[in-house]
């Protein structure tokens, strides 16, 4: 299964902030329902880093007066694990895994994102493949529609 076939559900989760706005936007932004992950864009739209609650509690831990105002680029994580729609669900779930993230940006070429996938719809939708194929194997031993 390809990512391709969560990409509705990321594109609901999309939330982008310009690589300029205050870090207090991207507060705001992450405190909404639902929101983990803002991504950020450089003015042509691609991404060029993301921010989540956590780097948001670590600078926060550290802000006095007005550097509550410095830009998201000065805070978000540079490094990101993203995925494209082309790339194996299962491919991306082992590297959340294993890199403990709950959440990444769906990109297209030119790093444009897409959407953001969370970790609930991956193994929602990896379990879903595995249920159906159990199923169409289950018919097929017990010849249910093969008479």
């Amino acid at each position: 299964m390809l990512v391709e076939r969560v990409l509705p559900a990321a594109r609901e989760r999309l939330v982008i902030i310009g690589e300029n706005a205050p870090v207090a936007e991207a507060a705001r932004l992450l405190g909404s329902p639902h929101t983990n992950l803002v991504v950020v864009c450089d003015p042509a739209g691609a991404m060029v880093g993301v921010m989540s609650k956590t780097d948001i509690v670590k600078h926060i831990s550290h802000c006095h007066g007005h550097a509550c105002t410095i830009p998201v680029s000065n805070v978000m994580t540079m490094d990101v694990v993203a995925c494209q729609t082309k790339d194996w669900l299962h491919d991306v779930w082992s590297l959340m895994k294993t890199r403990i993230i709950q959440c990444v940006p769906v990109i297209e070429a030119g790093s444009k994102p897409l959407g953001i996938l969370y970790a609930r719809d991956a193994l929602e939708a990896l379990l879903t493949e595995v249920q159906d194929e159990e199923s169409l194997l289950r018919d097929y031993v017990m010849s249910i529609g093969y008479h």
